[in-house]
């Protein structure tokens, strides 16, 4: 490579670090500037704000500022009622103050998206309002006040900077991530139809559940700096969709000819065959290929030809079966493969048409778009409130029965970091990271403030001296390995050590301050670690639980909306765990599979409920036949299973699947016997499709179920 060729990879690469530091840099002095010469009271409020919002993205920085001055205004407006009514008593207030907190911490892991963010910014916002008004009750309104003007100016010279130098636009991201998408889509399509190692789809997947998941949250702030994006709000959550469900789509055709395989069902997979190369020639030309809306319009007319000729080839093929009877296991698995190979020729199709409809401002496919719908454990929800009570009462009661005079500090940064921490995966090594960042604070602290700002005058020598601070800490929060202890850093160091307009140089109240905050994040760190931290056991179990209860969602939700409603949830639930079981590939390899099975049943129950729901008014289809009653008996199978998979919950689900499968086949219909024509026959391969998943012996059930393994 030439010099050229070397400096354009680290342009877009490092480069783009180092353009984000300088950025951020330039917006905390700048911020600090105006505070000053704004007389506000707590500069360094106001600098803690830039560190708080910084995102590489500027769609992100605008999104996150906004949600933080909403979590504010929310913030203050529940602290000014608690500080007029307890002022004079600190445990009722300080009581008031933990439930709110801890309310909030509940909304913000309850919520997963933007609103999150406001939930944890009203909590630790009214903290740092209250417990620095509290001590001088009469001005609480006004301090309160200033807090938020000086957050405000933080959150807005922030994105000023973000969006007018340099700016990385979340839009162009998010366009970029669309645009390759479907060629990463197309290359493992291509790869994995005709078999591939297991090991890798898995990987595949689960790389394409979180990307799903982030593309969502991508889209969420894409509008925020790019108006463009804006108008196409329903068609990216659409797009989004439709992805969701190829992806669906193909993996259970993918499992279930990967079955056939190990079942050496070659005269079924030799039929097959054709069909199959003619969707890999189809996706061939489009691997690794960027997809613009040009392309999407291209791709849907060669899709609409292709299933214009997928249904002769099909019959072309089955009748290279010769004369298997109807009811054969082999018919029957050609004919549920080509079911699975003709809808998911439509889902494709679908894609296409949504991509290209991006094209224009306006276009039809914006309305009725379904919106990603996320999915909290409801435990670690409490669990989360639950750490954040035990932190604020830990803290209240060591600085009551103490009366220490930098306990107010002390309490505020635990309440902070607290929150921040409770969104990582990992709170625990997250706290202690940031407690090393503080430690890293205090020395830097004790040097400026000491040994510098004694001997500098004016602003330009007072940024002279903070820059390499805040340098160092920026370095380090591009590092992911190394964030939190930049976060640390940047934060308290501000918090801690930033001048006020009225500046006092007293040593000891610097060293009370600064035990006060590393004391604080240690405790933090002790109570995430303690108290049921997230990446543990306890969590992975009620995860799973949770991915196994969307079948029950499946069967029993209302049919509205319910495909976009349990993709998402589904892959919202894997993404999570997979990051909390971070480290433990047995796990995350597990919980993986859990999320294959329960797509492959989920969906199969939802089309077998949305074929009942659109069938025509005849004898054969009407309420009360035998065929109804038996798939009301496997729906309640399946709960079962779902919900408690024990042995005997498989082996009634088995038997009730044989039982609705004779059903069908005993119910006379006067329509052509083909998946086209024929209702009944379509309901036949979702039947069938799910006899196979429940007998896979890849399968979690077959793992841990010593009847599923003697089942299959």
């Amino acid at each position: 490579m030439s010099l050229r060729d070397d400096l354009t990879v680290w342009a877009r690469s490092e480069g783009l670090c180092w353009i984000f530091i300088f950025k951020m840099l330039a917006a905390a002095l700048t911020t600090l500037w105006l505070a000053m010469r704004l007389d506000m009271p707590q500069p360094s409020t106001a600098v803690m704000a830039v560190f708080i919002v910084m995102q590489p993205q500027s769609g992100q920085v605008i999104a996150k500022s906004l949600h933080r001055l909403l979590g504010t205004v929310i913030g203050l407006l529940a602290m000014l009622p608690l500080i007029a009514l307890f002022n004079q008593e600190p445990v009722l207030f300080l009581g008031g103050m933990a439930l709110w907190v801890a309310l909030c911490t509940a909304g913000a892991a309850r919520y997963r998206d933007l609103r999150s963010y406001s939930c944890l910014l009203a909590g630790y916002t009214a903290t740092l309002v209250s417990l620095t008004a509290i001590q001088h009750p009469q001005t609480a309104f006004i301090q309160a006040l200033w807090r938020v003007l000086e957050i405000g100016l933080g959150v807005l010279c922030c994105s000023v900077f973000s969006a007018a130098i340099l700016p990385q636009s979340t839009g162009s991201a998010m366009r970029q991530a669309v645009a390759r998408r479907f060629g990463d889509f197309a290359a493992l399509a291509v790869t994995h139809l005709h078999g591939g190692d297991r090991a890798t789809l898995e990987a595949a997947q689960a790389r394409l559940a979180a990307q799903t998941v982030r593309l969502e949250t991508l889209r969420s702030m894409s509008g925020y700096d790019d108006p463009q994006l804006a108008l196409r709000m329903g068609r990216l959550s659409r797009l989004n969709h439709d992805f969701m469900a190829i992806g669906s789509r193909f993996h259970a055709l993918q499992q279930l000819l990967a079955r056939l395989r190990s079942q050496g069902a070659s005269l079924a997979l030799d039929a097959f065959v054709p069909c199959l190369d003619s969707l890999s020639g189809l996706l061939a030309p489009w691997q690794q290929r960027t997809l613009d809306e040009r392309g999407a319009a291209e791709l849907a007319t060669q899709l609409e030809d292709y299933r214009a000729r997928l249904l002769p080839l099909i019959r072309q093929c089955r009748a290279g079966l010769g004369g298997l009877p109807a009811d054969s296991p082999l018919r029957l698995d050609f004919d549920t493969a080509a079911e699975l190979l003709y809808r998911l020729a439509d889902d494709l199709h679908d894609y296409a048409q949504t991509h290209a409809a991006l094209a224009p401002a306006r276009h039809a496919r914006e309305r009725g778009s379904e919106r990603f719908a996320p999915r909290a454990n409801r435990l670690a929800v409490g669990v989360a409130a639950l750490r954040m009570l035990l932190l604020i009462g830990l803290g209240s009661a060591l600085w009551l029965q103490s009366a220490w005079p930098s306990g107010h500090m002390f309490l505020i940064t635990a309440v902070i970091i607290g929150s921040l921490c409770s969104a990582s995966a990992n709170p625990a090594r997250m706290a202690l990271q940031m407690a090393g960042g503080t430690f890293l604070a205090a020395l830097f602290g004790f040097v400026e403030s000491f040994l510098l700002f004694p001997r500098i005058g004016g602003f330009p020598m007072l940024a002279l001296a903070l820059a390499p601070v805040f340098l160092f800490g920026l370095y380090l929060v591009t590092r992911p390995r190394w964030a939190g202890y930049g976060l640390g850093l940047l934060i308290l160091f501000g918090f801690g050590t930033l001048p006020a307009n009225f500046t006092v140089h007293d040593p000891a109240s610097l060293l009370n301050n600064y035990i006060a905050l590393v004391l604080s994040q240690l405790l933090v760190a002790v109570v995430m670690a303690c108290v049921l931290p997230p990446n543990r056991p306890w969590m992975w179990r009620h995860l799973e639980r949770d991915l196994r209860r969307r079948v029950v969602h499946a069967v029993r939700a209302p049919l509205a909306g319910l495909p976009a409603r349990f993709d998402s949830s589904t892959r919202d639930l894997l993404t999570q765990a997979h990051d909390l079981a971070a480290g433990h590939p047995a796990v995350q390899r597990d919980l993986l599979r859990w999320m294959t099975l329960v797509l492959e049943i989920g969906h199969a129950v939802i089309e077998l409920r949305q074929e009942k729901a659109a069938l025509p008014d005849e004898s054969s289809y009407a309420a009360g036949t035998s065929w109804r009653l038996a798939f009301d008996a496997l729906a309640a199978a399946l709960v079962r299973l779902f919900a408690r998979p024990t042995p005997a919950h498989l082996s009634q689900a088995l038997a009730r699947v044989e039982r609705a499968i004779d059903a069908v086949r005993r119910t006379p219909e006067a329509r052509a016997p083909h998946f086209a024509s024929s209702p009944l026959r379509r309901l036949e391969s979702y039947l069938h499709f799910i006899r196979t998943a429940l007998l896979d012996p890849h399968s979690p059930l077959a793992e841990r179920l010593p009847g599923a393994a003697h089942a299959a």
